[in-house]
């Protein structure tokens, strides 16, 4: 048996309350920005999971020292840059092993001049370009080299980097992300049309304007950056994980349990509630919280002439990617249909064949869209064994064994690590029948 997996003993209700941990996405974007100051940066709310210890340890290695000041507090500060760490054999198997090393491309610019990065690892869900990212940095004056025999990128800004217009290709968070972390310390006007604007990205040009950057627009498409010689210090708190909310929703419904998410800040949640609404899931907010009371049925709503529901995944302000796989485990058992129509990654939905295996109906239509045709609790998902292949397929598998009857075993479990702290501790304190074998 995997020594890393879960073994759930399914068909039991949950009750109680439970805090979400620190965004995931946000946390690997300030991570990064900590570095483009020599001063020290306090993080607060941050989540302990495995993909941002990953990331600190990378950290430590290019010269960041990172004090634990409470359980979800860290101080970072880097005087200086161990600019011999890039060329390191252990520096190229930890890069690769995280996607969000590549957001330190742009810090390192500033600080040493150069950026070495292997292909990033993350979740396998399909193509994940980063021309954008690469783009970006030479229409600031960065020169960029892909090494295909090494399958290494190389980015040197030793020429000057210079304030630019960009019209972005895509609307992606990381390469919006990088953009801004590049232009902030650059000379001039940078203005980046088609950025992203996901609270997260928001939550990085809060963070970096309180070190002393000067940008306009956040929370829009368009951000005007002028670059600024120098940044301080700050004290940063972290967003709670909107995708782990979604997901303790989810999981409540499936469950038909009560569960109450505090702290969850519904107003910074967008269209995450409604699109779980149409589900038929009541909830409630409550001065902060999310409430989910025990239901016995949900039913999806259909389009106003009757038609089945489609939802599908958009750039911000539109439903995230990231909860389109809880969203569709948790549609197998209401009344009626949808089509789940995953616009972004190709690969995402190829976890539904573990949910058929359990009993679940649902007509894989081709590599971005599922049918799922609702059993409405007429008989139950059955137990069984299945491997994550990636952190939120892991979790909607999960939420799928807790609601069915018999003992599941999730092999792969680490997948589900990288995105979520304490799980099994946390699901245990509300009643679920799981542990780690």
């Amino acid at each position: 048996m995997d020594t890393n997996a879960f073994r759930v003993e399914g068909g039991h209700t949950l009750s109680g309350e439970i805090v979400p941990q620190g965004a995931k996405n946000e946390a690997l974007q300030v991570l990064c920005a900590t570095m483009l100051t020599p001063e020290p940066v306090v993080l607060e709310n941050v989540p302990r999971i495995l993909d941002v210890h990953n990331l600190m340890d990378l950290m430590r290695g290019l010269g960041c020292s990172i004090t634990e000041r409470s359980r979800h507090t860290f101080e970072f500060h880097t005087p200086r840059v161990n600019l011999e760490y890039f060329r390191s054999p252990e520096y190229q198997a930890k890069a690769s092993r995280i996607r969000g090393s590549v957001m330190l491309i742009g810090p390192m610019l500033h600080r040493v001049g150069r950026a070495f990065l292997p292909k990033p690892g993350g979740d396998k869900i399909g193509r994940r370009r980063l021309d954008t990212h690469f783009h970006g940095f030479e229409k600031l004056g960065a020169e960029f080299v892909y090494d295909a025999d090494k399958d290494e990128f190389f980015v040197s800004a030793e020429n000057g980097l210079h304030g630019t217009y960009m019209l972005m290709d895509e609307i992606s968070v990381t390469g919006t992300a990088n953009m801004v972390m590049t232009a902030v310390l650059t000379p001039g006007t940078t203005t980046i049309y088609n950025a992203a604007c996901e609270p997260y990205l928001q939550q990085l040009c809060k963070m970096c304007r309180d070190m002393g950057a000067q940008i306009e627009g956040i929370g829009s498409n368009r951000l005007v950056i002028e670059g600024v010689a120098a940044l301080q210090g700050c004290t940063h708190r972290l967003l709670p994980d909107m995708i782990e909310i979604g997901s303790w929703v989810g999981m409540a419904a499936m469950t038909q349990s009560e569960l109450t998410i505090k702290d969850a800040r519904p107003e910074e949640l967008g269209v995450i509630l409604p699109t779980f609404r149409k589900l038929g899931i009541t909830i409630e907010e409550r001065d902060g919280d999310v409430y989910v009371p025990a239901q016995d049925h949900y039913e999806i709503s259909t389009f106003i002439d009757g038609s089945v529901l489609t939802v599908y995944d958009a750039p911000w302000p539109g439903f995230t990617p990231d909860l389109l796989s809880i969203l569709l485990v948790v549609a197998t058992q209401a009344r009626g249909s949808v089509l789940i129509h995953q616009k972004m990654f190709e690969s995402r939905l190829f976890f539904v064949d573990k949910l058929i295996d359990m009993g679940a109906k649902i007509i894989l239509c081709d590599p971005h869209r599922a049918t799922v045709i609702g059993i409405d609790r007429a008989y139950d998902l059955r137990g069984t064994n299945m491997s994550s292949p990636d952190i939120r397929a892991g979790v909607s598998l999960l939420i799928a064994a807790l609601s069915a009857q018999g003992t599941s075993t999730i092999s792969n479990a680490h997948q589900i690590d990288r995105g979520y702290q304490y799980i099994v501790e946390r699901l245990q304190g509300v009643g679920a029948k799981i542990e780690r074998v």
